[in-house]
């Protein structure tokens, strides 16, 4: 995925839950952040960012946190790309896990939720929900960083479409290239933890993917184990 240009930065700190203030070419100024995560480590004073330059006039923050710097390597923290990541690396049949499906729809209508995409291929349906992940300690990504109704809530979902006799998976995009593994995140949600071992026990397919990322491009870069506490 090709990522729009970008102006350099440095972050200064947090205002909210989806505001930032950060300075570019010595000025201080608001950006929006796509992420309600906590991002911590991440989002620490002084650390080298990259923004997208925004013009819209319904905007009340000019740009758009799109990069941190972090031990040297570029880290996402645009939590609305994974799903448009899955797919083009599904169209793109970069996926062996998913190679058989040749049709793909977004945002499906699935009990008290929308599941990201319903996958149809020559062996049926697959229900897929992709989740953002951006913290990875000593190699292992870990999702979430803050507890998650709505994660367990979709969980849930999935696991109710394979008592219904369907496939359903969880995909984990990793937005760094710094990871080896996957784990849920106990600490941080014991309750998604409990219920994604719940949904793979359940038969709930259960995937994460690193990806390689650039200031112009990101993509899903390989698979990497997922285990669990």
């Amino acid at each position: 995925m090709k990522l729009p240009p970008t102006v350099e930065g440095r972050f200064l700190a947090r205002e909210n839950r989806f505001r930032v203030r950060v300075e570019v070419e010595g000025q201080a100024m608001p950006a929006h952040l796509p992420n309600s995560g906590r991002l911590l480590e991440l989002l620490t004073p002084g650390r080298r960012c990259w923004l997208v330059p925004r013009s819209e006039p319904h905007r009340r923050t000019p740009l758009d946190l799109l990069l941190m710097e972090y031990a040297g390597a570029l880290v996402s923290v645009d939590a609305r790309l994974p799903g448009p990541l899955f797919a083009e690396a599904v169209a793109e049949r970069r996926l062996p896990e998913f190679s058989r499906f040749g049709r793909l729809e977004r945002e499906v209508p699935c009990g008290e939720s929308r599941l990201d995409f319903r996958l149809d291929g020559p062996d049926g349906s697959l229900w897929v929900e992709t989740k953002s992940v951006t913290l990875v300690e000593d190699g292992v990504a870990l999702f979430p960083d803050a507890p998650t109704l709505r994660g367990q809530r979709h969980l849930r979902e999935l696991i109710r479409q394979v008592e219904r006799g369907e496939r359903a998976a969880v995909v984990f995009v990793i937005q760094r290239p710094d990871a080896e593994a996957f784990m849920p995140h106990a600490r941080a949600d014991p309750a998604f933890a409990a219920a994604l071992a719940e949904a793979a026990r359940a038969g709930v397919e259960v995937h994460a993917f690193r990806c390689a990322v650039r200031r112009d491009e990101i993509r899903i870069a390989s698979s990497i184990p997922v285990s669990f506490p």
